[in-house]
């Protein structure tokens, strides 16, 4: 059964559903990836044009093309961090359970325990005969 918090918690305190997370993640993919097609325009507007320190900015150009694809995949596929409730019942859920062992019986009860019978075998028999019957 689930603890009930100790207080009630405010819907403004309440995560982003995945659905709007997924949403920012597109809207920044996009904007990184229109930043990328940006730095191809201006690239190939300054080699028409040829200004000064020509080098400099087509360096900074490719490496905007060159970096902001892996920048925005990683920046895409990342969730925002986890609060201290989300990480607390990842914590609890990650510890191991008391596992349940079968009832132990002593020593003499199971000299005389039956596990299995044929199926033919339907009778109880008294511990002398369960013996006679096993060596036979």
């Amino acid at each position: 059964m689930k603890k009930q918090p100790d207080r009630a918690v405010l819907i403004t305190d309440a995560a982003r559903s995945p659905d709007e997370q997924f949403r920012w993640r597109q809207i920044r993919y996009v904007t990184m990836m229109s930043i990328r097609a940006a730095c191809l325009i201006v690239g190939a507007i300054l080699l028409s044009v040829r200004p000064p320190l020509l080098g400099l900015w087509l360096v900074l150009c490719a490496a905007g093309m060159v970096f902001l694809p892996w920048a925005a995949v990683l920046i895409a596929n990342d969730r925002p961090p986890k609060s201290k409730a989300e990480r607390a019942a990842d914590a609890l859920a990650r510890e191991p359970k008391p596992q349940t062992s079968l009832p132990q019986h002593s020593a003499e009860a199971t000299e005389y325990l039956t596990i299995d019978l044929e199926p033919t075998d339907t009778g109880n028999w008294t511990p002398a005969e369960q013996r006679d019957r096993e060596k036979s």
